[in-house]
C-alpha cells in the first residue's frame, strides 16, 4: 500500500476516534438548552485545496481569476462528496476507457475528451435524457444523423459505443476546424456551435471561458475539468478502490448478419445467450427483432460476449489505468 493511502487511512482512523471521544465528552444536554454540534465534527467535511492551474487538452488553465477558481472549486468538490457515483464513474471507465480513447486517437481528438463522455452519460450505455439524447455521447437525433448514425425502427446507433464514438470524433474535428481551440469545442457540444459563435461574436470574447452562458454551459467545461483532476487522483480525494472494485472489459466476438432476425431471443439462444444477455452488449438493437433496410446492402455485427467472461473472476479484470487502484 503506498504512503498517500497509508496516510489518507490513518487520518480516517484518527477522526473516526475523534467523533467516538467528542459525542462522548460532549455527554447529555442539561434540560431546556439547545444541542450543540462539536466543532471537531463539523470539521470533518473539509473543502478541496483549489490548485493555481489545471491542464486541459495540454492547455494550461489559469484558475487565479474569481470566477474561473469558484467555477473550478464547485465542480471539484461535487465530484469528491458524491461518493457512490464518483465511484461507479471510475468502475465503468475500465471497461469503456479502452474502447474510447483508441478511436480518440485515430481521430486526432485530445485524450481528456473521454471526460467528457463521463459529464455526458455518466458512462452509462442506456443513458437517455429528457430531451431524448441518447447513449454515452448523448447525441440528439438530428445530430446523430447528420454525423453518419442509423436511427431508425429496431436500430439506433447513438447506443453503438464505437460508432457513436467516431461520430463524436467527426463532430469534434469539424467544431476545431471552426473555433482552433478545445475548451470552444467542449462548450460547442453542449450549448451547439451556432449558440457558442453567435454569443462570442455578441460578448465580443473569444474563449467559452469568457462567456455569459446558461449555467449547464458555464459549468461543463470545469466539470470535465475536475472529473479529469478526480481521474487522475482518485485516492488524493478519498476514493480507494482495489482491482477487482473495477468493471472488466468483456471480449466479444462479432457477427456478421445479412438476412432479417425475427426473434432475437432465438437468435441469442444460437450462442449460449439469453435476450437480456444479448441486449446488454448490442444496446444500439432497440426492438426484439432486426429488420435490414430495404435496399440489403448494409452489413450489422452483433456482439456475442465471451461466456466464460460473464462470470466474475479477479483474473479477468484489466487495470486500465494504475492510478485507479491500490495494492
Amino acid at each position: 500500500m503506498n504512503k498517500k493511502v497509508t496516510s489518507f487511512l490513518l487520518i480516517s482512523v484518527l477522526m473516526g476516534v475523534v467523533i467516538v471521544l467528542s459525542v462522548f465528552l460532549s455527554g447529555s444536554t442539561a434540560p431546556g438548552k439547545e444541542e450543540k454540534q462539536h466543532p471537531l465534527v463539523a470539521a470533518l467535511t473539509v473543502s478541496v485545496p483549489i490548485p493555481d492551474h489545471v491542464k486541459f487538452c495540454d492547455h494550461e488553465i489559469s484558475l487565479e481569476r474569481l470566477d474561473m477558481r469558484e467555477r473550478f472549486d464547485r465542480e471539484i468538490n461535487g465530484f469528491t462528496y458524491l461518493h457512490s457515483t464518483t465511484l461507479l464513474y471510475i468502475k465503468r471507465a475500465n471497461r469503456f476507457f479502452p474502447v474510447i480513447e483508441p478511436i480518440l486517437k485515430q481521430y486526432g481528438i485530445p485524450d481528456d475528451f473521454k471526460y467528457l463522455c463521463v459529464i455526458e452519460s455518466n458512462l452509462d450505455t442506456r443513458a437517455l435524457s429528457p430531451a431524448k439524447a441518447a447513449g454515452l455521447w448523448q447525441f440528439m437525433e438530428p445530430t446523430a444523423k447528420s454525423y453518419g448514425l442509423e436511427i431508425r425502427d429496431g436500430v439506433d446507433e447513438r447506443y453503438h459505443i464505437e460508432k457513436a464514438t467516431e461520430a463524436a470524433c467527426r463532430y469534434f474535428r469539424d467544431a476545431y476546424n471552426r473555433y482552433g481551440s478545445w475548451e470552444n469545442v467542449a462548450a460547442s457540444y453542449n450549448a451547439g456551435t451556432g449558440r457558442i459563435s453567435s454569443e462570442m461574436q455578441r460578448q465580443q470574447v473569444e474563449s467559452a471561458f469568457d462567456l455569459l452562458l446558461v449555467q449547464e454551459t458555464s459549468r461543463y467545461i470545469f466539470r470535465i475539468m475536475a472529473a479529469k483532476e478526480i481521474f487522475s487522483h482518485p485516492d488524493k480525494y478519498g476514493f480507494i478502490l482495489k482491482k477487482e472494485d473495477l468493471y472488466p472489459p468483456v471480449p466479444v466476438d462479432l457477427v456478421d448478419v445479412q438476412t432479417d432476425i425475427t426473434d432475437l431471443a432465438t437468435f441469442a439462444q444460437q450462442y449460449g445467450l439469453n435476450y437480456m444477455q444479448l441486449k446488454e452488449y448490442n444496446v444500439w438493437l432497440r426492438d426484439t427483432q432486426l429488420t435490414l433496410p430495404k435496399n440489403r446492402n448494409k452489413i450489422y455485427q452483433i456482439a456475442i460476449p465471451k461466456k466464460e467472461y460473464l462470470y466474475f473472476k479477479k483474473d479477468h479484470i484489466r487495470v486500465h489505468d494504475p492510478a485507479w487502484v491500490v495494492d
